[in-house]
């Protein structure tokens, strides 16, 4: 983590107070992502210009917040502050951010023909082509969803495939595992072997949470359920 040239300023109608943070983990903050103050606090001072070092006297500061618990400032100012940052950290911000959704859109996705994923760099310049937004205010895996509706129309894309391991016992195994199927996309492995069954099959990553609260209502947690991998692999392709 580094510091930055961001500021959160907060107007009491009187004075205006700030203090130095952490710019890539304020909106975090705001929107109770992070929940470690000092994660986004450099120090737990109150600044009436910070950029020159000016602290806040102690009684305005009771005055306005009615405490002298400085964290406790910080925090109110956190909430309701507004962030400024400079230009150049700015454009270093949604750069950051360009970069990181990219990533997580190619890690998600692969070509539908090949079973690949793509390079980073072929997924940047399909969203550049796009005419892409970045939002500061929205995750970077908020975006990648957005991302991935959006380039379909500049490249063939899909969700990769998730590739798990079911194995369940006992009497309703056959039942579940029938029900386990049709969640599938593809069924690669089933065999039984004293009484149980285990399949490893692709599902999509939609069907992940659907699958697993099936597996453990109808088989009251007796059955195992694993994830793999998350990409689909070709022949000879490593594991990723």
């Amino acid at each position: 983590m580094t510091a930055d040239d961001g500021q959160v300023f907060f107007d009491t109608g009187q004075r205006i107070y700030d203090f130095k943070g952490y710019t890539n983990t304020h909106h975090d903050f705001q929107r109770q992502l992070e929940k470690d103050i000092d994660e986004v606090l450099q120090t737990h001072t109150v600044f009436t210009n910070v950029s020159k070092g000016q602290v806040a006297k102690k009684e305005d500061l009771v005055k306005i917040f009615g405490t002298d618990n400085q964290t406790e400032m910080c925090k109110e100012i956190l909430e309701k502050g507004e962030l400024q940052v400079s230009d150049k950290e700015r454009h270093s911000q949604i750069d950051s951010l360009f970069k990181d959704i990219a990533t997580t859109v190619a890690d998600k996705c692969v070509n539908p023909e090949t079973k690949r994923p793509y390079p980073v760099s072929i997924i940047e310049k399909a969203m550049k082509d796009t005419h892409f937004s970045v939002n500061v205010n929205r995750s970077a895996k908020q975006q990648a969803l957005d991302v991935i509706q959006m380039i379909k129309k500049e490249i063939p894309l899909e969700r990769a495939q998730m590739r798990v391991r079911i194995t369940l016992g006992g009497k309703d195994a056959k039942k579940a595992i029938e029900k386990a199927v049709k969640l599938a996309t593809s069924v690669e492995e089933e065999n039984w072997e004293s009484g149980t069954a285990n399949i490893i099959c692709l599902i999509d990553p939609g069907s992940f949470r659907s699958l697993d609260d099936m597996i453990r209502s109808d088989t009251k947690g007796h059955g195992q359920f694993e994830l793999l991998n998350l990409k689909e692999m070709v022949e000879g392709e490593q594991t990723l």
